[in-house]
């Protein structure tokens, strides 16, 4: 049965919208269902419902919004399974994939109960000088508004819950504008909203028409937006709004070095091969680039190779499918074409480069090149390059030859190396022996360069839509 969405959600109503569209899904075209889309009117709507909940909403008592939360993450235990099946049809991702996806979300919502309870302030002495005595000061937090969240495809609901989660616990509002091709997962945050006894208008969900999306971004009553996606559209977004908040989160080509003394070759090599190629290689911390010491290069690329090819590829509706397809034509056609470039350029495959619909085999790369465009530029498939080097300083300046800036790992049991890359790199995160696409949700995530500003984790994402205020008092 196919998911039925035509309704949006504005202020805890379900609203009939001007137009309809089938989604379709990413693996064999077939329509999975149809949703509302919003036109720049009722887009008006909800930010003027978010504004007046505000007013209710930052005074909202903690407890009442920790107990809103946890019915929040109820309804996805109720429903997981319908919500991952609408996940992966939607985005033509795994089923398994979908799930740890669900699942991941409830660790999201797990922590905006917990953060919600701990945004404290501070208190400053103020009597260091002669001019401070008898004063105190204290510095507390306090939301700013109407937040909008601009959430992409690649992972449809723990993206969104990203922003939806922190704006919640730190008394702000949001309006989501999901990702066209993936809206289902966003519309069950919408339904599990309805659900729990939170403030009406404090959060609606709008899949929308480009005009309605880009009043969201312009709206003077909107305070902030959280954007996830393309670095060109989230640096166009800033430059729209120089005077309000933003975080951006653009992407990356994640880089991986593979030092001579690793300690298993073999862990390393299935690091990457589950890093570079799950979701399809659509994750801004999807391993690209691998480097790999000389000396151990040609022992690697066999291992690498064997467990490439032990991943299962087919129908994300099968429980035992690894990697499924990319999310559209569009997209399965600019993979290819970059590949048939680096081939042309002298790139060589160990792997993979042949496609099925939109289903492109994962692909082993070597022989390239840093100016091919699948190693300076953001593949977002199911592609990694292999490239050795001689020294580790020649590896850390090859690592920061990126417009990106989003994560790195190192496989290394040197402790020097390992803080020294750390000073280093030119990244907003450093896995040590694992790969970059390594996430836990309560963690800071972001990114320099052109991967964006600002950072996401529910703690983090709470205070860039916080601002602190500080009171003075005299005795």
């Amino acid at each position: 049965m196919n998911t039925n969405f035509s309704k949006i959600f504005i202020a805890n109503e379900w609203v009939k919208a001007p137009k309809t569209l089938k989604i379709l899904s990413p693996y064999d075209g077939k329509p999975v269902g149809i949703v509302g889309i919003a036109d720049k009117n009722l887009m008006g709507k909800a930010i003027k419902e978010a504004s007046r909940a505000f007013e209710i909403t930052k005074y909202f008592p903690v407890y009442k919004i920790a107990d809103g939360l946890s019915k929040m993450r109820q309804y996805f235990i109720d429903n997981f399974e319908e919500v991952a099946r609408d996940l992966s049809l939607e985005a033509g991702k795994p089923i398994t994939i979908a799930k740890a996806e669900v699942n991941r979300a409830l660790h999201t919502f797990e922590d905006g109960i917990e953060e919600c309870k701990r945004m404290y302030g501070e208190m400053i002495p103020l009597d260091r000088r002669p001019w401070g005595e008898n004063r105190t000061a204290e510095i507390e937090r306090f939301p700013i508004g109407v937040i909008a969240a601009i959430s992409p495809f690649n992972f449809p609901l723990n993206l969104v819950a990203h922003k939806v989660v922190p704006a919640i616990a730190s008394k702000n509002t949001v309006v989501v504008r999901p990702a066209t091709q993936t809206p289902f997962s966003s519309l069950h945050i919408a339904k599990a909203y309805e659900l729990s006894g939170l403030p009406e208008g404090g959060l609606s969900v709008l899949p929308s028409d480009y005009e309605a999306a880009d009043l969201l971004v312009t709206d003077e009553r909107v305070k902030m937006v959280s954007f996830t996606g393309s670095a060109k559209v989230g640096w166009d977004i800033k430059k729209k709004i120089p005077h309000k908040k933003v975080a951006l989160e653009l992407g990356g080509n994640a880089a991986v070095i593979i030092h001579e003394d690793v300690v298993d070759l073999n862990k390393a090599a299935l690091a990457i091969a589950n890093g570079g190629f799950a979701n399809a290689g659509q994750s801004c911390i999807s391993a690209q680039r691998i480097f790999v010491h000389e000396s151990i290069y040609k022992k690697f690329l066999p291992i690498l190779k064997e467990k490439v090819e032990t991943l299962i590829i087919g129908d994300p509706r099968n429980e035992k499918t690894q990697v499924s397809s990319l999310i559209n034509t569009k997209e399965a056609d600019r993979v290819m074409e970059w590949i048939e470039e680096a081939k042309k350029q002298g790139a060589k495959i160990l792997t993979g480069g042949n496609r099925k619909g939109n289903v492109i085999w994962p692909t082993v790369l070597t022989n390239t090149t840093p100016k091919m465009k699948v190693n300076c530029m953001e593949i977002f498939g199911p592609l990694v390059t292999v490239i050795p080097y001689k020294s580790f300083d020649e590896v850390l300046t090859e690592v920061n030859n990126s417009e990106f800036g989003l994560q790195a790992g190192i496989f290394t049991k040197n402790i020097n190396l390992i803080h020294r890359a750390y000073k280093e790199l030119e990244v907003g995160g450093l896995v040590i022996n694992d790969v970059p696409t390594y996430r836990i949700d309560h963690m800071p995530y972001g990114g320099i360069k052109n991967s964006g500003i600002g950072r996401e984790g529910v703690r983090f994402a709470m205070q860039e839509m916080t601002e602190p205020k500080l009171l003075v008092i005299t005795y």
